[in-house]
């Protein structure tokens, strides 16, 4: 048994497909709702640790997650089904992630019930919530500009 740790993490999988990104996005099996690997960190966990084994346990990769600028702060409500931390902290901050995977193959969790690789509007028109569309965007700004050197001081 693990403790839940007050914080979200997504992860934004793409892969490179002649010099244009494609990015993997999961439907889940209760919400029935596309979104990225996602999920809460446990335990002492940083961000990071949970973004590396919340990619593991969805999907079977393991590359090394690149912090991402992006933050959201979600209601605990609708992450835990309750206030889980009390009503003194009604609300969990959500860190994001991009990774870049080499090979294709997705080892898809008994969270989602299928996973489709999209180009940046494809994902974008199916995304449901408003952080998912903000890591994609940053995550692809990221990879047009060739800019990586983003702020790690929350994720490590």
């Amino acid at each position: 048994l693990y403790m839940r740790a007050p914080f979200q993490v997504l992860v934004v999988p793409f892969r490179m497909i002649d010099d244009h990104p494609e990015y993997l996005l999961m439907r889940r099996g209760d919400l029935g709702v596309w979104q990225w690997v996602a999920g809460g960190g446990e335990d002492v966990e940083t961000p990071l640790e949970a973004a590396r084994r919340e990619l593991e346990e969805e999907t079977g990769y393991l590359q090394e997650p690149r912090a991402l600028d992006s933050r959201s702060a979600i209601p605990v409500i609708d992450v835990c089904g309750s206030l889980a931390y009390g009503v003194e902290r009604p609300i969990l901050m959500e860190f994001a992630f991009a990774v870049e995977v080499a090979f294709t193959a997705v080892r898809i969790s008994e969270e989602h019930t299928e996973v489709a690789w999209l180009t940046y509007e494809e994902a974008r028109s199916r995304l449901n919530w408003d952080s998912n569309r903000t890591a994609l965007w940053e995550t692809n700004f990221r990879i047009e500009s060739s800019f990586w050197g983003v702020n790690d001081s929350m994720s490590s």
